[in-house]
Parts: C-alpha cells; sequence; structure tokens
C-alpha cells in the first residue's frame, strides 16, 4: 500500500474542510488554516465515534478511502456482476483485506471511486474472496476453497442457493464462513434439500432461533444424517428430564460429535444408570457430556477399566461424582496416580487405593512429591506406608493445606543413631556442628555410609584423608558405591590422572562423568591449539562455571563455540 500513504492527506483535508464548512455553527474558536497545511486550535473530531471492525482496524483504510471504495465494490458487483443488492452491499461493506488489496492497484490520488470503476471495467475480481471474505472468513482460511476455474459468483448457482437459503432463515451471514468451512457439503446440496434440512429440527420443538444457535455452533448437524443422532440425543434428554435450554447452555460455540455423546448415553444407561439418575448426573456434574462431545468421561472410563473396574464398580464412581467439572476430576486423578508413581509405591497398592478410593483421588489437587517430600521430611518408604495405611492422608497434601511434619518413626531413629556411630568413628565430634552438617546432608542407612567409605578407601586413599574431606564434603558419600568406583576408574585410568588427585580436589567426586568428560575433552583440543596453559589444575578445569569457562577458555578461539558444542552432543547424547 505504498501509494496509499499519499492518498490519506490529500483526503482528509478534503474532508475536513467540507465538515468545517457544514458545521462551522457548532464552534466559533475552531480556527483552521489551509495553505497547504492546516492547524487546529482545538481538538476536533475527524472520524465518527462508531467503533471499527476488527478487520477494518487490521486493515487500517482511512474513513473517507473506505467508503468511496465500497461504493466502487458495490456498484460494480450490482450494476455489473447482475448480483443482488443485498449481497454486493454486504460483500462491499465487510471485506476489508480485499479492498485493501484492491487500493493497491489504484494510481490515482484524487477520486478513489472514479478510479476504481474504471479499474474494475477492465480487470474483473474473483468475487469469491470478497464474498468468503464477507462470511467471516479471513483470506488465510478460505484460499484453499477458491475454486481454480471459476471467478464470477453467478457461476456457481448451487453455492449461492445454500447461502440464500441460510441468510433467509435469519443465518448471520458473518457466521455462514463457519459453516462453509466445517461443512462445504452443505452448499452441494440440490435445491430444496438444506431448506428441508432446516426447517426438520423445528418438528423436534425447536423454534426458528434456536436452531439458528444450534446450526451456527455446530454446522456438522447440516450434513448426512448427522441431525438424526442430534434428534436421538435430544429424545434421550428430555426422557431424562433434561430441558432444551440446558442443552442450548452448553453448546457454547464448540462442534459437537453427536455421534460420540449418543455412545456416551447409551454406555451410562448400561451400566445400570435409570433415566431418572442419568439426568441428575448429567445436570450435576458440569460437561460431564459436553467437555470434547464426552471424550473426556470416556477417558475416565478408560482409566478406570485399566485398573480392573467392573460395570458395578463403574455405576457406582459414576453415582458418587463430586459437583466439579468431569475434566478436572479426571486430571487430578491422573495427578494423584502419577504422585503415587513418584513415590514409588508398588502398583498393586496403586490399584488397591484407585479401586478403593476413587472419588477421593479425583477430589484431591495435591502439591509435588518433592516438595511434600522436603516438607513432610520424610522418605518416599515412609510416605508409602502412610498412604496405604490410610489413604484419607492425602487430603491433607492438597495444595493450599498447611502441611505438617510426619513424627519420626523408629526406623528413622535407629538410622540416625547408625549415622551418628558412623560420624563418631570417622572422628566428628559428638553433637558439633560438623556432625549436625552430615547428618543433615547424607542420605542412606548408616550400613551403606560406611560402605560408601570403605570403597574410598579401598581405592588407595588414606582413611584419615578421607574422613577430613568428609567433613568438608559430606555429599560424596550420597552416591552410590557403584557411581564411586566408576568415577574414581574414569579419573585414573581414562583420564590417566594419579589417584592422589583426588587429595588435591576431593570435589571431582561431586561431578558427573559427562561434564568431566565435557571439560577435559575441550580442555585437550585448546592445548593442542595452544590456546591454553598445558598446567592448568584439574580444579579450574571441571570446578569452575559453564560461563566462565566459555567466556575464558572456550570463546576466545574462532572455533571454540563450534568444537563445544560438537563435543556436547557426543558426549551427552552418549
Amino acid at each position: 500500500m505504498n501509494h496509499l500513504q499519499k492518498l490519506i492527506t490529500p483526503l482528509i483535508l478534503k474532508w475536513v474542510s467540507l465538515d468545517y464548512v457544514f458545521n462551522n455553527s457548532r464552534s466559533s474558536k475552531t480556527i483552521l488554516w489551509a495553505s497547504g497545511s492546516f492547524h487546529i486550535a482545538q481538538k476536533v473530531r475527524f472520524y465518527a465515534t462508531k467503533k471499527k471492525s476488527k478487520l477494518e482496524q487490521e486493515c487500517n483504510i482511512p474513513r473517507a478511502v473506505r467508503k468511496e471504495a465500497q461504493a466502487a465494490l458495490l456498484e460494480y458487483l450490482h450494476s455489473t456482476r447482475s448480483l443482488q443488492f443485498m449481497d454486493a452491499e454486504y460483500m462491499s461493506k465487510n471485506s476489508p483485506f480485499f479492498l485493501s488489496k484492491l487500493l493497491e492497484r489504484v494510481d490515482n490520488e484524487t477520486d478513489i471511486r472514479s478510479s476504481l470503476t474504471r479499474f474494475l471495467r477492465y480487470h474483473p475480481i474473483n468475487e469469491f474472496e470478497p464474498f468468503f471474505e464477507s462470511m467471516g472468513l479471513k483470506p488465510c482460511q478460505y484460499l484453499s476453497f477458491l475454486p481454480r476455474d471459476l471467478m464470477f459468483l453467478n457461476d456457481d448457482l448451487g453455492l449461492l442457493d445454500s447461502y440464500h437459503v441460510l441468510c433467509n432463515y435469519g443465518i448471520s451471514r458473518n457466521k455462514i464462513g463457519r459453516i462453509f468451512a466445517e461443512a462445504p457439503e452443505v452448499f452441494r446440496y440440490d435445491p430444496g434439500v438444506l431448506d428441508l434440512k432446516l426447517r426438520s429440527f423445528q418438528g423436534v420443538g425447536l423454534d426458528q432461533s434456536n436452531v439458528v444457535k444450534l446450526v451456527s455452533a455446530s454446522p456438522h448437524l447440516l450434513i448426512g444424517n448427522v441431525h438424526k443422532e442430534f434428534f436421538e440425543v435430544v429424545e434421550k434428554l428430555k426422557t431424562a428430564g433434561v430441558e432444551y435450554s440446558w442443552i442450548e447452555a452448553q453448546l457454547k460455540g464448540n462442534s459437537i460429535d453427536w455421534c460420540q455423546l449418543l455412545d456416551l448415553m447409551c454406555f451410562l444407561n448400561g451400566l445400570g444408570l435409570t433415566d431418572e439418575q442419568l439426568g441428575k448426573l448429567i445436570c450435576q456434574v458440569p460437561h460431564l457430556l459436553f467437555d470434547c462431545s464426552g471424550r473426556t468421561t470416556f477417558l475416565l472410563i478408560g482409566f478406570l477399566s485399566k485398573f480392573g473396574f467392573e460395570k458395578p464398580e463403574l455405576l457406582d464412581v459414576f453415582l458418587h461424582l463430586p459437583q466439579i467439572p468431569i475434566k478436572t476430576f479426571v486430571f487430578n486423578m491422573r495427578q494423584c496416580y502419577q504422585f503415587l508413581i513418584e513415590i514409588e509405591m508398588p502398583v498393586v497398592e496403586i490399584g488397591n487405593i484407585v479401586h478403593s478410593y476413587p472419588t477421593l483421588l479425583g477430589s484431591c489437587v495435591l502439591k509435588k512429591a518433592t516438595s511434600l517430600l522436603t516438607i513432610l521430611n520424610t522418605g518416599k518408604k515412609r510416605l508409602c506406608s502412610v498412604i496405604k495405611e490410610n489413604p484419607e492422608f492425602l487430603r491433607n497434601l492438597v495444595r493450599g493445606a498447611k502441611v505438617e511434619k510426619l513424627p519420626t518413626a523408629e526406623e528413622e531413629v535407629r538410622s540416625k543413631m547408625m549415622k551418628m556411630k558412623f560420624l563418631l568413628d570417622l572422628g566428628f565430634a559428638e553433637n558439633s556442628s560438623e556432625m549436625e552438617k552430615a547428618l543433615k546432608v547424607f542420605r542412606g542407612k548408616g550400613v551403606e555410609l560406611q560402605e560408601r567409605f570403605d570403597c574410598l578407601v579401598n581405592a588407595g586413599l588414606d582413611r584419615k584423608h578421607v574422613a577430613s574431606v568428609l567433613k568438608i564434603y559430606p555429599q560424596i558419600l550420597n552416591q552410590r558405591k557403584e557411581v564411586l568406583e566408576a568415577k574414581i576408574d574414569f579419573l585414573v585410568n581414562k583420564l590417566g590422572y594419579p589417584l592422589s588427585a583426588l587429595v588435591s580436589f576431593p570435589s571431582y567426586l561431586n561431578y558427573t562423568i559427562p561434564r568431566i568428560r565435557l571439560r577435559l575433552s575441550m580442555y585437550n583440543w585448546l592445548r593442542d591449539q595452544g590456546m591454553v596453559d598445558s598446567r592448568l589444575a584439574l580444579s579450574t578445569i571441571i570446578a569452575s562455571s559453564e560461563k566462565l569457562f566459555m567466556k575464558a577458555y572456550v570463546n576466545p578461539h574462532p572455533k571454540g563455540l563450534e568444537v563445544w558444542q560438537d563435543l556436547k552432543r557426543e558426549i551427552y547424547t552418549d
């Protein structure tokens, strides 16, 4: 729209001058100077207060330009192309994207209407573009619908006939686009078929305004025999005591799979729910039927079936569903299941809890497992034991509830005593700050800690030195014996460092093998390039942060970042 910017200023000047002439009596304080420019002594409202449509705002066409262009397009569509006046007028006023594109091809800066009229006289347009846009579709939505071998609407009488049937029935023109997008078959019916389908809805007791809302929300009802499935659903709901006004409130503009809804209702009846129970359940549990056309309820049924629920058990679950959205109930149940998995509860025990307390699981919004373990100051095994003994304890773990620490168990007391004995044997002073720190950091039983300590000693490290190191880095013993052995083997046999390197840099054992490999591989490459000191300490290479390491060693080399990324992919993929 390069030239369009040139059109704006003269047109606004012309419009303002006319506005001044016709409205001069309104305010004697408004002064305009129009010697090539104008000045406003008092704020003047240039545009009408009517709010622009969203499409007009996006296209940003000035009001004066838009009116001229709409008039030219209306004249062309009605007088030249013989479209009905109502159709032509609506298309011209509700296709701002098309108008914007059309204005890009006009050169005259003073008389838009005449220029467009002359242009359209020699350059026929694809009438389907403004037609689809006026129906509520954007260019990106209707491009795939444009016919390849047609330009003029009058060449597709079936499309126009269905369009007029929908308009005459009372469906807003700007909502017909959705019907076309979701149910294009509707616009290929033989004459009279679409009208019969629309009027068939009134045969089940719906008035015309309800049919308009229904079809606008669920265009698929106009395809094939889907409307018959809808009639069956409505009939079953009426039998269950549900009013149509309630059904209408559930649609909310969403497309509904009525066949799936019918299957769900038949399934619920098959469980043993009476019509009265079914109607009460549908009304008290939000979206039981209409959330994803019943798909969410089927997900619940599938989830419970995996745990071996039979029909009587499923019936009991539905009879006792809490009055919360079915989507929330299913989400809560799956989150609770995931929580039990995360605390490593045996599958058999999880199945027992799901079987016995499905309503409880669907009603609880639990905190994260990691957070709860910290707050409760307990381990997974003990938490599993507490929940197994009393599943109602889960209600104490919901979000927003104040969670209290679990009382200390006898096993935990014994474990703590063993840890204290282990630390005393290492030379820790009883009740010292070093011992308290170690007790808080250590994870594992006293026997396991002793085994990990012996692993370091058996590798060749001095017993007293290991004990002194653990006072500074007690977390070293939180790793399994196999992990510690692997790190020592990697240091000595893969990297070629002597065991004495652990004496000067014991925190080496705190880092993962992939990190160590990456840092040393990069260091060796940089050393071969002559970019780093060949005598860098192991601690300098491994312990520094990644940001500092890259800034100091990787980035200075032109290919450093590329090599770093390649090594990272290779090592972490392995």
